[in-house]
């Protein structure tokens, strides 16, 4: 008898643990959706992480130029033609037994041009003949693009020792021609500088490389 009433209680007691074991588990780990499920729930990918709080992602595409990808700069304007320029001469601006004179050459195209490295410089006389040797280029000075606008100025130092301190032999050029860099046409100046050296042994002219402005 005793027996009979124990067995019945047990098989209940079992019972209900196994109920209360089965949905402790269910709540704890719950059981992985399916990928179907989580498509439709809008669960994000792997390969796609949405945002840490549920919020719209606010990663953006990438631009048409491409990330990290500088535009394009603008093109640079095209060589001064010396159709485009005029040519002058600056005042001596003697020192230290120098003589310095400024090489201009002005934008008067309407449109932008650019300049650079160094005019070519002939001194001649009124029969557009060269009568000193060619003037020795600066090469020691760094060269620069010199962009001119319409009006605007670049300009090219022009030196030489005075002939009187080398005592070299001299001739007076009627004419200086300046040849535009990457140009073969030449624009007349009026020379006003006095006696140059035509030895091509001191005294020699030194030609620089085009800079901004006019050399004031």
């Amino acid at each position: 008898m005793t027996y009979r009433r124990i067995l019945p209680a047990v098989l209940t007691c079992c019972a209900v643990l196994t109920a209360c074991t089965g949905h402790s588990a269910d709540g704890a780990s719950g059981a992985a959706p399916s990928p179907s499920a989580s498509a439709a729930t809008g669960t994000p990918s792997a390969t796609g992480p949405g945002p840490a709080d549920g919020g719209t992602s606010t990663t953006s595409e990438p631009t048409g130029t491409g990330t990290g990808t500088p535009s394009s700069a603008a093109p640079a304007p095209e060589r001064c033609r010396t159709s485009d320029l005029r040519a002058s001469l600056g005042p001596n601006h003697p020192g230290a037994g120098q003589e310095n004179f400024a090489l201009v050459l002005t934008n008067r195209s309407p449109r932008p041009c650019s300049l650079y490295g160094f005019p070519g410089v002939a001194f001649v006389n009124g029969a557009g003949e060269a009568v000193t040797p060619d003037p020795e280029r600066a090469t020691d000075q760094r060269e620069q693009r010199v962009t001119l606008a319409p009006g605007a100025d670049a300009w090219s130092a022009l030196s030489y020792t005075d002939p009187a301190i080398t005592g070299v032999t001299t001739v007076t050029p009627r004419t200086l021609l300046v040849t535009p860099p990457d140009e073969t046409t030449s624009l007349p100046v009026p020379w006003t500088g006095g006696r140059v050296s035509n030895t091509g042994k001191a005294s020699v002219p030194r030609v620089g490389p085009l800079s901004p402005g006019s050399g004031a």
